[in-house]
């Protein structure tokens, strides 16, 4: 099973993102785990869990450079989500994203 996390200033706003995601993964059956999360939570999930992909949300773009300081020498690709797919919650091009993010990390 892959691990998406997503971050934002609360977890709250990146919500109802990862139920727009579940959806999709649901409709075509794919072994995956998604959760939002603050960013508060994330140094302490990131080492515990390994999650396979790390997205920010747009509000917490700043903070791209430092997460991929911690993930990527653990192999776990970060990307900020695009501020239009998130303002539309399209779940399903952020699920496309991180599929790729996994998949150019895994070669």
């Amino acid at each position: 099973m892959k691990k998406i996390f997503l971050f934002c200033d609360a977890g709250m706003s990146t919500s109802l993102l990862v139920s727009k995601m579940q959806e999709v993964v649901k409709k075509h059956n794919l072994d995956i785990h998604i959760e939002a999360n603050p960013c508060v939570k994330a140094h302490a999930l990131i080492q515990e869990q390994r999650p396979d992909c790390v997205l920010l949300g747009p509000q917490v773009r700043f903070m791209l450079k430092k997460m991929q300081e911690e993930c990527e020498p653990l192999g776990i690709p970060v990307d900020a989500i695009n501020a239009a797919d998130y303002g539309v919650m399209d779940g399903e091009k952020v699920l496309k994203h991180a599929i790729k993010l996994i998949k150019k990390a895994s070669k």
